[in-house]
């Protein structure tokens, strides 16, 4: 059994983790007022993957969800205390090898106004229009004229 790879990320009502798990299958999720728990198989061989984090605070378990795609399960914990931040996602200040920060989604929020694009109503429309190849656009017809910026350079001396 091995802990799965995780990126986290803070934001002003909720706090969000992803699971680097491809192809996860028997995905367990146990959402807990101070808890929070991951299991799954993963890979074609079938890996056990097992996480458990005593959270920095305390969740709604309720509120809290998760959405699994071919790639990895993304987590949404829904904070008890919305507007405060979290410095970390654990209540030890100990290292996990397997846990890190989502820089690519980190935001100081703390100074931004109450627009949160982070909101639930937003993580639900994520969630919703996070598809599969349907959702690309039907490239076989697209125009081939050249463009403007299609000039020929020249040769390098």
């Amino acid at each position: 059994m091995h802990p799965a790879t995780a990126k986290w990320y803070d934001r002003r009502d909720c706090v969000f983790i992803e699971f680097c798990v491809a192809d996860s299958k028997d995905v367990k999720i146990s959402f807990d007022k101070t808890k929070f728990g991951f299991s799954c198989l993963g890979g074609t061989d079938n890996v056990k993957h097992e996480n458990e984090v005593d959270l920095f605070e305390a969740i709604d378990e309720n509120e809290s969800k998760h959405k699994r795609t071919d790639r990895s399960v993304l987590c949404y914990l829904r904070k008890a205390q919305p507007g405060k931040a979290w410095p970390r996602l654990t209540k030890e200040k100990a290292k996990l090898s397997w846990l890190s920060v989502d820089f690519n989604n980190w935001k100081d929020w703390e100074d931004d106004s109450d627009e949160e694009m982070g909101n639930f109503d937003q993580f639900s429309d994520m969630m919703n229009n996070m598809g599969g190849e349907d959702d690309l656009p039907d490239l076989d017809d697209a125009d081939e004229s050249a463009d403007s910026d299609d000039e020929k350079m020249p040769d390098l001396e």
